[in-house]
């Protein structure tokens, strides 16, 4: 069974970060909340794994505005890459205040706005962080994307446990060696801080012993009360597939709905992977 995020640290991120916040207007940095990735990792203790894993954590900002020099507002929508070996990640309710402290604030122009956000990221984080603003002009007219793979989604079970199992993947493979892509759309988890839904789709490609995809997706709906961060839940899952289905390459990818403006999609990999960028039919 999946070892629960430590109480200690809950109750940290709970002190600083479930309080009523006032809204700031002005620009101001200091309201980046930065979490230590090693904290969550060393409840998956992932220093036990023998394999390297590479990823990113993709943001989409759709709410941000800011003032030009006569005062007239601007808006961008926003696309941040942050590297999943920074030190730290940035708390989602954090960013949302960092961002509305842009609303009443002046700059020269939107390149200002973006080496702005850039560099108080890479602050916060400590490590590498890519930004690019867009008007709407410029991206009006994008298709709709979607994930490739078989569906698991459509299987005849039952389902009447919600609580977070990673042993429903115990004993789930077989001794036929496959190189397949599963999708589901039915992936849900709930804020560590607040408890509101995160709802998600996500895409698990793999070579290695044939995983049952009935166990695969009690296990991943186990998760529909799990409070954790996207970047935990998606991390949580690449590591339990390693342990108990031990394939070959592994790669996960979860692209999230958006709340309050902001859209998350997190992918973690053993290999070099490339993850499909378009927006699904839910963002």
């Amino acid at each position: 069974m999946s070892k629960p995020i430590n109480n200690d640290i809950h109750s940290i991120y709970n002190f600083v970060l479930g309080q009523k916040t006032p809204y700031h207007t002005t620009y101001d940095p200091t309201l980046l909340y930065p979490i230590p990735r090693q904290l969550h990792r060393d409840v998956l203790d992932i220093s036990s794994y023998n394999t390297p894993c590479y990823g990113e954590d993709l943001w989409m900002l759709y709410e941000l505005s800011w003032l030009n020099n006569q005062g007239l507002p601007q808006i961008a929508i926003g696309e941040v890459v942050f590297n999943a070996k920074n030190i730290n990640l940035i708390e989602s309710k954090s960013f949302k205040l960092y961002l509305n402290s842009f609303n009443q604030t002046k700059f020269t122009d939107v390149n200002e706005v973006c080496q702005t956000i850039e560099f108080d990221l890479n602050q916060c984080v400590i490590g590498l962080v890519r930004v690019r603003l867009f008007y709407i002009q410029d991206i009006e007219g994008q298709s709709i994307g979607y994930l490739d793979g078989t569906c698991i989604d459509n299987q005849d079970i039952v389902i009447d446990k919600y609580t977070l199992h990673s042993d429903y993947l115990l004993n789930s493979t077989n001794q036929c060696v496959v190189e397949e892509k599963l999708i589901s759309n039915l992936l849900k988890s709930n804020c560590l801080i607040t408890q509101q839904p995160d709802w998600g789709a996500i895409q698990i490609s793999y070579r290695g012993p044939q995983i049952n995809h009935e166990s695969l997706l009690r296990y991943l709906i186990s998760y529909r009360q799990h409070n954790e961060f996207h970047e935990h839940c998606v991390e949580r899952i690449f590591y339990d597939i390693l342990r108990y289905c031990n394939p070959e390459i592994l790669s996960v990818y979860a692209r999230y709905t958006r709340r309050g403006g902001l859209e998350i999609n997190v992918w973690r990999s053993n290999m070099n992977y490339v993850p499909a960028l378009s927006r699904l039919a839910r963002q």
